[in-house]
């Protein structure tokens, strides 16, 4: 994808708080949304999601774009970054950046929760300014609060025992809806029904995350070891 025309955003969900899906931008980009796809999570257990499909999605008169929302420790922010267009994201540009509040949250913040900066660097400030609820629509897996996934209620959820032999138990929820298990190479290995049981006998011994989505589309995760 050219460079620098990236921009028409598009953050809304549609699967099971696994999606987000943004549109904006639209001096850049067509009046289009884009759908961003949780590939799995981060060694910081943060969400991963790229455009798809990675390769060869329209955006306007401008070719084909590939865009990915990560967390960028270093910096403590999360990036919106735009592809050089293969879908490797080896040299990607920096379109957006938001990093108000979002340490302790597993998913990316809206675009009405802290401030999502054009960088105006690579747009030239074609984009109009900062992301706000007037000039894009971002939903999905995002948070719109200083907690993200609420640590209150996290607190209240407990998975045990940890390390675990055969079965991990949930308690502290009640609207639970699926669960979903990850390899620390953020692939998931499992996504089944919610249930306060689950047997984890058949994994290999190792490191994995346990997500729990609830029936509001709000996410928990948690590490575990599989003796």
């Amino acid at each position: 994808m050219k460079a620098l025309y990236l921009l028409a955003i598009a953050f809304g969900s549609s699967l099971v708080a696994q999606t987000i899906t943004f549109n904006g931008c639209h001096n850049l980009f067509d009046n289009q949304n884009f759908i961003f796809t949780k590939t799995g999570v981060d060694s910081y257990n943060k969400g991963i999601y790229i455009t798809t499909p990675v390769d060869g999605q329209p955006c306007g008169g401008l070719g084909t774009c590939e865009f990915k929302i990560q967390w960028n420790n270093t910096l403590t922010r999360w990036e919106f970054i735009a592809d050089e267009g293969n879908g490797t994201f080896t040299t990607p540009s920096l379109i957006y950046y938001n990093s108000t509040g979002n340490n302790g949250s597993q998913r990316p913040p809206s675009n009405t929760f802290g401030t999502w900066i054009e960088n105006t660097a690579i747009t030239t400030g074609q984009c109009g300014g900062n992301l706000t609820g007037t000039n894009s629509t971002m939903t999905g897996d995002v948070h719109s609060s200083s907690l993200g996934t609420s640590d209150l209620t996290k607190s209240k959820i407990q998975i045990f025992p940890n390390p675990v032999s055969d079965v991990i138990r949930i308690s502290g929820i009640d609207n639970g809806q699926t669960t979903q298990i990850y390899n620390l190479d953020g692939q998931m290995i499992r996504s089944e029904a919610f249930d306060e049981k689950i047997n984890v006998s058949s994994l290999s011994t190792g490191v994995y995350v346990l997500k729990i989505v609830t029936k509001n589309f709000e996410s928990h995760e948690f590490k575990f070891v599989k003796k």
